[in-house]
């Protein structure tokens, strides 16, 4: 499965892409803001599962998540949201945007288990 890993901190995709490749995700791309991550939906089709955080400069997670549910080919694309930001509010925008499910920082690997499996038992 193809995953695309956004977030602006190199550390924390790193982290992040160490989860999922132990988790057994083998083809991860990597984008460092928003704009980086819809240059990469255009270049590698076929991604089937994006995760992001919320707080990037430039264009933002929400942002993000705002224009690639504007574009057809990507509407359904399973989106979960890796932030820190944790207020219900937040939450409740993140979805509303089109975020198919959230998990704050930090978290373990059975927690990002847990919330992909359900993004993708979803789609």
């Amino acid at each position: 499965m193809k995953v695309l890993v956004v977030d602006d901190s190199p550390t924390m995709r790193r982290i992040v892409v160490q989860m999922l490749t132990r988790l057994g995700f083998g083809d991860i791309l990597e984008a460092g803001d928003g704009e980086e991550a819809l240059a990469a939906l255009r270049q590698h089709p076929g991604i089937e599962l994006m995760l992001t955080d919320w707080n990037m400069p430039g264009m933002n997670g929400l942002e993000l998540t705002l224009a690639v549910r504007a574009q057809a080919e990507h509407a359904k694309l399973p989106i979960l949201m890796v932030t820190t930001r944790n207020m219900k509010a937040d939450i409740l925008a993140a979805m509303k945007a089109g975020v198919n499910n959230y998990v704050t920082k930090p978290f373990d690997p059975k927690t990002i288990k847990e919330k992909i499996d359900k993004v993708l038992v979803a789609r």
